[in-house]
């Protein structure tokens, strides 16, 4: 057969409704819900005010699991919200958000996880946060200058970036397999946190009632408390840009969205009732590391080193599942003209977007290196939310648009769920405006500067 003849190669639909399960348990259980319970107890004065924002989070999570379980249904390919932006609101939209996923998101947040892994790794291995030199420099018109200081943790992070870069590379059914082993022992780690806090914590003399404090908490309380839970509920719509890659999509997609979302949520509600049951709402507010104070408080020290562990293997399984998802939506633009060619490329063997892997993977090591990335990670935060309230909008104008588009999920309670959703989001996004107006702002540039990007694109596809 001539080359001409010979069919290009492209991605295969080799993970399965396990494989999709354990993409988005294990995009959503990451860091944040061994840490950020101390802070929403400071922010709510409340440890049932903590619960409350937990469980209205995972219900808004899971409104937001229907509605990426009908667009990813209706349209199982590569990309995500990439296509249902553009299918349902105007392709600028999805380049829009393709080029803000692509350059900040998802290569800000694999630095970030990187990064926080390492950051574990110092409390075993206290050498690893060592600073191997430090740089000087001067900024015109600042009486003092900028330190650089360059830790032996960057260079470990930037080759765990490599590790996890190469895993992917060799195939999506291998990565698929890998993330149920994965997920398995986060999944494992929470329960065994929940286990213990009952059993021991009666033997330990741990009193089972909630320490609250009766307070009014505001609307704009309640919104910033919510924002450290909604990104520990982060990763429900994980599986749309592998839409090209899973098996039976029409039902795959759908079920394990939702199934995934409600074993998270079920599992962060009972693990944050462990902790104010481990160690009472005082502990809870004055504890850094949260999960690893609670685990001390009935085991020892030992139970704090083996959480410590837990942590890391969570962090390790995030940034599987960024870099199983992120690539795909560089490689869905590319395919269309709308980015730079050589992220559509597809390794034949292996069937993977070689080009956009390793593209995610230099600018997530660039990250690491520079230490930038907790900026760029503050920048996206309104970015994400905006998306998720422009998503609602399009699945809502997509059901107006193509009435006849075939649906073999259509998203329970509409059009309420989607409308709660979205407007959730909205209020978020708007709320992180309020809070932090410079690096909000500095997030929607950072999202308009795709539009000369889409306008050179367009030109070049005339």
């Amino acid at each position: 057969m001539s080359t001409a003849n010979r069919a290009a190669p492209g991605l295969i639909r080799a993970l399965g409704l396990w494989s999709a399960i354990a993409v988005v348990i294990g995009g959503m259980i990451g860091q944040s819900v061994f840490l950020v319970a101390s802070d929403m107890a400071r922010e709510l004065g409340s440890a049932t005010a903590v619960l409350t924002d937990w469980v209205i989070g995972g219900v808004v999570v899971l409104f937001g699991a229907f509605c990426y379980g009908e667009l990813g249904a209706a349209l199982p390919a590569a990309g995500g919200e990439y296509v249902y932006l553009g299918r349902g609101l105007s392709p600028v939209w999805g380049l829009l958000y393709g080029w803000t996923s692509s350059i900040i998101m998802k290569p800000g947040a694999a630095a970030v996880i990187a990064a926080g892994l390492l950051r574990f790794t110092t409390f075993l291995l206290p050498a690893v946060a060592d600073p191997l030199f430090t740089w000087h420099f001067a900024i015109p018109f600042q009486s003092q200058g900028y330190q650089f200081t360059f830790t032996a943790a960057q260079p470990l992070a930037a080759a765990i970036i490599v590790l996890v870069t190469a895993i992917n590379y060799v195939g999506v059914r291998t990565a698929g397999h890998f993330q149920i082993l994965l997920t398995s022992l986060k999944v494992m780690a929470l329960a065994a946190i929940v286990i213990l806090g009952v059993t021991l914590g009666k033997l330990s003399g741990i009193d089972l009632t909630l320490i609250t404090s009766p307070v009014h908490v505001g609307m704009g309380a309640f919104l910033t408390a919510l924002v450290p839970a909604m990104a520990a509920y982060n990763g429900f719509q994980a599986l749309g840009p592998l839409g090209g890659e899973i098996s039976n999509p029409q039902r795959n997609i759908p079920r394990a969205a939702i199934l995934g979302s409600l074993v998270v949520v079920s599992l962060y509600v009972l693990i944050n009732w462990s902790y104010f049951h481990i160690l009472g709402f005082s502990r809870v507010t004055q504890s850094q590391y949260v999960a690893s104070a609670a685990m001390a408080q009935v085991i020892g020290n030992t139970g704090a080193r083996w959480m410590t562990i837990a942590m890391i293997v969570s962090a390790f399984g995030s940034l599987h599942v960024n870099f199983l998802i992120g690539p795909r939506v560089p490689y869905a633009m590319a395919r269309d003209g709308r980015f730079f060619a050589f992220a559509r490329r597809i390794q034949p063997a292996f069937h993977t977007p070689n080009g956009a892997l390793i593209f995610q993977g230099c600018i997530a090591i660039l990250l690491v290196l520079t230490g930038t990335y907790q900026e760029l990670y503050s920048f996206e935060l309104f970015a994400i939310w905006a998306f998720f309230a422009l998503t609602a909008i399009a699945l809502i104008r997509l059901r107006r648009k193509e009435p006849t588009l075939p649906r073999s999920y259509r998203a329970w309670g509409y059009p309420w769920t989607p409308l709660a959703f979205g407007v959730v989001a909205a209020a978020i996004a708007v709320n992180l405006w309020l809070v932090r107006p410079i690096r909000s702002s500095i997030g929607l540039v950072v999202i308009l500067l795709g539009i000369p990007f889409f306008n050179f694109w367009r030109r070049q596809a005339i």
